[in-house]
């Protein structure tokens, strides 16, 4: 995601990087290209001036011109900058996260948005997040005018074993009378947040408003967020505006965030609604969503990568106590292909490999889909599958003969086969150092999530 982008802004960077001492021209010049990069980004065109003269008020100063390394002070301004306009430093700090009640209260959380942003599929992934955290949600099907809409919101909920709410023989066609009955049965039951899937649109009209304000008036949510597809750019910001002058809003999610190239809607966001953006939806699965990080998300449009996000996904997957366990297999230098199966196999849980690359400074853009295809590290689990348990559990009797049948079995080379075995060779060496220097299991964590 963000390619584009982050690739004109590397190129903008030329201008000022590397050089001892920098002018006012090579400012201005770098930041013409910042300026036409945001643009064609879809950039909300007020932000864009705002970011450009701050950003030139700035860096035309004596800390800038007279510093030992101007082009890394040049290129610190612009993530600064980017970090605050997409609701960074410590008003943006406040504002993070959902201000939900405590456990012994039930919270509500109204999920508004037009029709075909996402709102059903990103009700279902905010509550496994809550569930994830200790949280006990319950989902309430208030949206009685898309067909279908309370079918998908029960099934995505029994995929995630959150219960749903929709309307019954007593409730009829009321979203007042759903959202109560959703609100009783949690109080019932011993749910402490009741997020309301509502209906949506092609476009805000009248009828639309007056449902909302109803149900908002009956709800008295704690937090009312904006649903939005982040492909419209800055579209995405206006509706934001739209909806929070007719409803009010208290944050925004912005889903198909994974297919973004330009980012014009996240940059808009804060600037012109004053609401902070959440959360991104960033896949179809139920657990592609994400906490949004302003400055984290800042580093990955200049290509300097989000290793934070990186390594908080690892400890997702990977548990402490089999990270310890882990950590003496390879002390006692006893890591097997079937050990290394087990990481492979973890680290696929954490995403597309292109979306962990994103992550790593400096790869963002550098590998598309197609070299990923090409990986070995593809073929890896394939191959290992096609091992018996004796050959995983000691690689070192897989001969030629074995090799070959392996190769056989898996629908590969027996020269991929050795070069496996020659990775896993390398990569236990190392491991028993990592291992011997008497590294944490976080690290280990870390080494893997990053590997």
């Amino acid at each position: 995601m963000l390619e584009k982008l982050t690739n004109k802004i590397q190129d903008a960077f030329k201008f000022v990087a590397g050089k001892s001492t920098i002018t006012e021209k090579n400012i201005s010049d770098a930041v013409e290209a910042i300026k036409i990069a945001l643009l064609e980004a879809d950039v909300n065109l007020r932000v864009v001036r705002r970011f450009v003269n701050s950003t030139i008020e700035e860096a035309r100063g004596e800390r800038v011109l007279r510093s030992v390394n101007p082009g890394e002070q040049f290129v610190k301004i612009v993530h600064d900058k980017l970090t605050s306009f997409l609701g960074g430093g410590a008003a943006g700090a406040a504002s993070s996260g959902l201000n939900l009640k405590g456990p012994d209260t039930v919270s509500v959380i109204l999920m508004l948005g037009l029709q075909g942003s996402g709102k059903t599929t990103s009700a279902a992934k905010l509550a496994l997040r809550l569930k994830k955290q200790g949280r006990k949600p319950i989902l309430a099907a208030c949206d009685l005018a898309r067909p279908a809409a309370a079918e998908q919101l029960s099934v995505l909920g029994a995929q995630i074993d959150v219960p749903v709410i929709s309307a019954g023989a007593l409730t009829g066609g009321d979203v007042c009378a759903v959202f109560k009955d959703a609100l009783r049965s949690a109080q019932v039951n011993g749910n402490d947040t009741v997020i309301v899937d509502t209906a949506g649109r092609l476009q805000i009209d009248e009828p639309l408003v007056a449902e909302l304000a109803r149900l908002r008036d009956a709800a008295k949510p704690d937090e009312l967020l904006l649903v939005a597809d982040s492909m419209t750019g800055q579209s995405a910001a206006d509706i934001a505006k739209t909806f929070d002058e007719q409803i009010g809003l208290t944050g925004v999610i912005l889903t198909k965030f994974d297919s973004d190239t330009r980012g014009g809607a996240a940059l808009s966001l804060k600037t012109v609604t004053g609401k902070p953006l959440k959360f991104v939806g960033t896949g179809e699965k139920l657990s592609d969503f994400e906490a949004f990080h302003p400055e984290r998300f800042a580093g990955r449009i200049l290509g300097m990568g989000d290793v934070v996000s990186l390594v908080e996904k690892a400890q997702e997957i990977i548990d402490h106590d089999d990270a310890r366990r882990l950590q003496e297999k390879m002390a006692r230098e006893t890591f097997t292909l079937e050990d290394y199966l087990t990481q492979l196999r973890a680290v696929k849980k954490m995403g597309s490999m292109k979306a962990m690359l994103d992550m790593m400074p400096g790869m963002a853009g550098k590998i598309n889909e197609e070299d990923l295809e090409k990986a070995e590290m593809k073929t890896h689990e394939v191959i290992i599958c096609s091992m018996t348990r004796k050959e995983r559990a000691n690689h070192l009797i897989i001969g030629p003969s074995r090799r070959a049948r392996i190769a056989r079995g898996s629908g590969t080379s027996v020269g991929e086969v050795a070069r496996l075995l020659k990775r896993f060779e390398k990569m236990r060496a190392m491991m028993k150092k990592v291992a011997k220097a008497g590294n944490s299991p976080d690290a280990l964590q870390r080494m893997f999530g990053m590997g």
